[in-house]
């Protein structure tokens, strides 16, 4: 049995929503064009796909995404030509993406792409440096929605100008050409701001600080930070995260109660129980109602601090800060690489 370009499309449509007003478009597109086919077709032995005209395929494919493209091209030899098509991927690409790579360090990139396609996916996977290496700017690869990290030296941290408290570095695996390393604070705050409208709109974005740990850092296992983020003049989203990730040890401790009990199981008797009334401990999960890093695949470390749905037409500052003002305690051994700001994925 056949399928119909319109059925294939209407099934991505169901199956992927959040490209649903794409997808309406693309639909119309497909039904037009296979409407006109089959008119031509007339008397032949049918709809095969692979007599579309390139062209024609290349506009349907331009109104989907960049993972549908990839899954569109096994259709038929032309889809997968049209799906390689320059026409395609410049439709992924912010419109204001020469001039923002042409201002930006890897000016050269223009220049040195042989397709549409591999700036797209270059964009992806290297983040290229703007504003005086201050920002960076990739493409989220699923969606090509925009991503921008701001670096330790866009951020205001109060105190980072005197090298009592902070020192300005280099890391090897650092974007940027300095880091923040804390030396030791009793007032911890970072602040950053970013303008709505250089991210991309109708987009839920998450905001995530990026930083390391050193094997000297102190008080942060036991003591939480303020986070908040929100357009500026506005309350904004605030809680409490942990920079270091201290539930990876309660797990391993809580195993490690786990297997100890068993043992003291197996030898005072299935119900824990002995002939001089003991019970066998349970193990304890230490709960916490704070949120803990996670690690990524560049070797640094991230925690969300918060989320922000970039309406169409709303324009404004989006706020971030990290703080802990409240504790008084001394704390040290962070290294900042800065603040990403990222679509989100469901």
């Amino acid at each position: 049995m056949k399928i119909s370009l319109a059925a294939k499309l209407s099934y991505y449509h169901f199956r992927f929503p959040s490209y649903s007003s794409l997808y309406k478009r693309a639909a119309i597109s497909s039904f037009i064009i296979t409407r006109k086919l089959n008119l031509q077709m007339a008397g032949s032995t049918g709809g095969d796909l692979s007599v579309l005209p390139e062209g024609c395929v290349a506009n349907v494919l331009s109104f989907t995404g960049p993972l549908d493209v990839g899954r569109l091209s096994i259709v038929s030899s032309t889809f997968k030509s049209a799906a390689e098509s320059d026409a395609v991927w410049e439709q992924f690409l912010p419109p204001e993406y020469h001039s923002i790579i042409s201002e930006s360090s890897d000016s050269s990139l223009l220049a040195c792409s042989s397709s549409k396609k591999e700036l797209y996916l270059h964009l992806c996977d290297n983040p290229v440096l703007i504003e005086d290496g201050k920002k960076s700017f990739s493409l989220d690869k699923v969606s090509g929605k925009k991503c921008y990290m701001l670096s330790a030296r866009d951020l205001i941290i109060v105190w980072g100008d005197n090298p009592t408290y902070w020192r300005w570095t280099s890391e090897h695996n650092s974007r940027f050409p300095e880091v923040a390393e804390l030396i030791g604070v009793c007032w911890l705050e970072i602040r950053g701001k970013i303008n709505t409208c250089l991210l991309s709109q109708d987009t839920l974005y998450g905001a995530y600080l990026v930083y390391k740990t050193t094997p000297a850092a102190y008080v942060f296992e036991d003591q939480p930070v303020d986070v908040t983020l929100g357009l500026a003049g506005t309350e904004g989203c605030k809680r409490s995260v942990y920079i270091l990730d201290t539930k990876r040890e309660q797990e391993q401790d809580y195993q490690q109660q786990r297997q100890q009990r068993q043992i003291a199981i197996s030898e005072v008797g299935v119900f824990g129980f002995s002939a001089m009334g003991w019970r066998a401990p349970e193990p304890t999960r230490e709960k916490n109602k704070g949120e803990y890093p996670k690690e990524r695949e560049d070797g640094w470390v991230e925690i969300e601090l918060g989320e922000f749905f970039n309406n169409k037409g709303e324009e404004g500052e989006l706020e971030m800060s990290i703080s802990e003002v409240n504790g008084g305690d001394w704390k040290g051994g962070l290294i900042i690489l800065g603040i990403e700001i990222r679509p989100k994925r469901g």
